[in-house]
């Protein structure tokens, strides 16, 4: 296979890759919609590390601290959804 083609394999992967983060968000969004409506905190850290542990269980023992590292970035953007979906149904 040459460079060309693994890169039209990464390009698919990111298509897909884009498609579940968006996924991700949309379900991130109702659960802040729901945090919101029972007064609940949107930032749940013992929610966050079980879930980064989780991930670490799914992964090749080499890629473990690779992925799992990449979940806090993605949770952080899940707490900016939220935060910013309930700001704009306030205004």
């Amino acid at each position: 296979m040459d460079l060309n083609e693994l890169r039209a394999r990464i390009d698919a992967v990111d298509r897909e890759l884009v498609t579940l983060l968006e996924k991700r968000m949309d379900i991130s969004a109702a659960i802040g919609d729901y945090k919101r409506a029972h007064g609940l905190a949107v930032l749940d850290p013992g929610r966050e590390a079980q879930k980064t542990e989780a991930i670490r269980t799914l992964c090749r023992p080499e890629t473990a601290d690779l992925i799992a590292g990449l979940y806090g970035p993605i949770m952080a953007a899940s707490r900016a959804y939220q935060h910013r979906r309930g700001e704009d149904r306030h205004e």
